[in-house]
């Protein structure tokens, strides 16, 4: 995991998530939402917003997803990897719907994650959101591809960063890694990947092999 900037919240976002997400919270609590909607009024479940269920909010974030794509050029925030063998790309709500319904439809709240991540983390508290994360708290086992707290990290965040830990070193996570470093030192002219192509697929192994001086030859 390294440091993820917040994007600017995207043109159109508004209109296609947050206000039908308004409307809708509206109508699962009993109330009537201002202006009108196509199609049969939703029936309430709940008679408070923190009481309906995490499973009843409609899922207009999808909506954001194309945009999420390309503002963080589709790599997990996570897991700092280009989205591929690690599951399709889904909108993670850092604070989870059943904590935060006021939360649910709110771009601030988003983050890019990998299917399999996004999976496995569920309902779980007390992790590092990655716009909070700093440089130095993980750190790249190179023996075994998994990712380890880093010495740097302050003694007040390592229980967020060891529970963290457990979805950034799920199986197919970790042999992602390790696919993308032994591309890596097999070079472009024997059919791996340049050091440049392996910075925009996955940022974090790149600056940890610097990091640790196993940059191959001439990319030091």
């Amino acid at each position: 995991m390294i440091p993820v900037v917040l994007a600017p919240e995207p043109a159109g976002f508004d209109r296609m998530v947050r206000q039908p997400g308004r409307a809708a919270i509206d109508e699962l609590v009993g109330r009537t939402p201002p202006g009108k909607r196509r199609g049969r009024r939703r029936a309430p479940v709940a008679d408070t917003e923190s009481n309906i269920p995490a499973d009843k909010f409609p899922p207009f974030w999808r909506k954001a997803l194309d945009g999420m794509m390309q503002a963080y050029e589709q790599r997990c925030a996570y897991l700092a990897m280009f989205i591929e063998d690690t599951g399709n790309p889904t909108v993670d709500h850092v604070i989870p719907k059943s904590q935060a319904w006021s939360l649910v439809y709110e771009w601030s709240n988003y983050r890019l994650c990998a299917g399999i991540v996004n999976s496995k983390k569920g309902e779980l508290l007390g992790l590092v959101d990655p716009i909070d994360a700093e440089v130095g708290w993980f750190e790249l086992d190179l023996a075994s591809y998994r990712i380890v707290r880093g010495r740097p990290a302050p003694e007040a965040q390592h229980q967020k960063i060891d529970a963290t830990l457990e979805l950034l070193n799920l199986r197919d996570c970790w042999r992602q890694r390790q696919r993308y470093v032994e591309d890596y030192w097999l070079g472009p002219d024997a059919g791996g990947i340049s050091l440049s192509y392996l910075k925009r697929r996955a940022p974090f192994i790149a600056s940890e092999l610097r990091r640790q001086g196993q940059l191959v030859r001439g990319d030091a």
